[in-house]
């Protein structure tokens, strides 16, 4: 079964920090959420997307102290959105164009989920290997 539309293959529900939340909040709302990204929004309004690779490459690796600076000063700012009833293809279309492996789903002005690349390999091809990856349940091992 192929999905036609975002809001079959979205994760509902957004995890969202304040912009000026510092890293280690967001790292560790991450953690608990067990969610790789955060949406850094202010109030109803989306600023910018935080993942944790942001966090590592943006900051830590740049010897930026997590505790003192801003999800909003490492996260990427004016994220590309995507609607619940946009095309499946429409989204990976933006994915590509923008270099960018999650998209927050807004609706009518207020998030609503996040697409990932994983989500939609796993509605292209449900026995890819990318589509079984994303589904599998985190261990606490993952490598590099």
């Amino acid at each position: 079964m192929t999905a036609d539309f975002v809001k079959e293959v979205m994760t509902p529900g957004v995890v969202a920090v304040r912009p000026d939340a510092s890293l280690v909040e967001a790292a560790r709302l991450m953690r608990t959420q067990d969610v790789g990204d955060v949406v850094v929004a202010d109030g109803q309004r989306i600023v910018g997307v935080l993942t944790d690779r942001d966090i590592t490459v943006r900051a830590v690796a740049e010897g930026i102290d997590p505790l003192t600076v801003s999800a909003e000063s490492v996260c990427s700012p004016e994220p590309v959105l995507v609607a619940p009833d946009d095309p499946v293809p429409a989204a990976a279309a933006l994915m590509r164009a923008h270099a960018v492996r999650r998209l927050p789903v807004v609706e009518d002005g207020l998030p609503v989920g996040m697409v990932s690349l994983g989500d939609l390999a796993e509605a292209r091809d449900p026995d890819a290997a990318l589509a079984e990856i994303s589904r599998a349940e985190p261990d606490g091992r993952d490598t590099l």
